[in-house]
């Protein structure tokens, strides 16, 4: 930890940002993807995060990501008998991922990344003011 907990602070929540960017960006990808076994589905993912206090002040909380989960919902089945992956019922399986729901999720999770780096930002201009103030 750094005599500026700010940037501590600010870093875990950059971290976690771009941690959930990762998995918004693997389920929008995986979205339109098909399989065909409900078990061979891909599932979508979902960061879980976690608050760390400091050791040196209980006053100070950073973030970190303590894992990252995989859905459990049941995936799309459609009927398709003549698709290439079309179990031997002719279901192919889709994921569950909701494109619109992501995508919410994507401009939250950009918001707050914007909002980490101002905060970088700010306190990087208000601790070069302070050296300033002497001279």
């Amino acid at each position: 930890m750094s005599n500026l907990p700010i940037f501590d602070i600010a870093g875990s929540a950059l971290q976690a940002q771009s941690v959930r960017m990762s998995t918004i960006a693997s389920n929008l990808s995986n979205a339109d993807t098909v399989a065909g076994s409900a078990d061979a589905v891909y599932k979508p993912l979902e960061p879980i995060f976690q608050s760390v206090t400091s050791r040196n002040d209980p006053n100070i909380t950073t973030v970190q990501v303590k894992e990252i989960s995989q859905s459990n919902a049941a995936p799309i089945q459609r009927y398709e008998p003549g698709h290439p992956l079309a179990d031997a019922d002719g279901y192919i399986y889709q994921p569950d991922v909701d494109p619109v729901a992501q995508m919410v999720n994507l401009i939250s999770t950009s918001r707050n990344y914007q909002a980490g780096v101002e905060m970088l930002t700010t306190a990087k201009e208000l601790a070069l003011a302070t050296l300033t103030m002497g001279r």
